[in-house]
């Protein structure tokens, strides 16, 4: 018998804003695969913006600043979510579980 998998964090959170977990034995399971993909979105839009706010940025007025900086925000936090659930993800890789 295996020991249980480390529960997958999500690219998305629940209802309330709290974070989904996938449990699974298989890594090619549909939701894995959705998450994958959403992962890969949420990086590219990340990557997308920083290129258009670094050109936007110098002489943009004040109002459009707080848009970017929100923009910018939203894709820094699912960044770090992504991130934190790759790292889960090595770390139970490299503890064998």
């Amino acid at each position: 018998m295996t020991a249980p998998r480390e529960p997958r964090l999500l690219p998305w959170s629940g209802p309330e804003g709290k974070p989904c977990y996938l449990v699974t034995d298989d890594d090619g399971g549909p939701v894995s695969r959705l998450a994958d993909t959403t992962e890969v979105t949420q990086l590219g839009m990340g990557a997308e913006l920083l290129a258009h706010a670094r050109e936007l940025l110098p002489g943009t007025p004040p109002g459009e600043l707080r848009y970017v900086a929100e923009r910018l925000a939203e894709c820094l936090a699912n960044a770090l979510r992504v991130a934190e659930s790759r790292g889960r993800r090595l770390e139970a890789v490299d503890s064998g579980g």
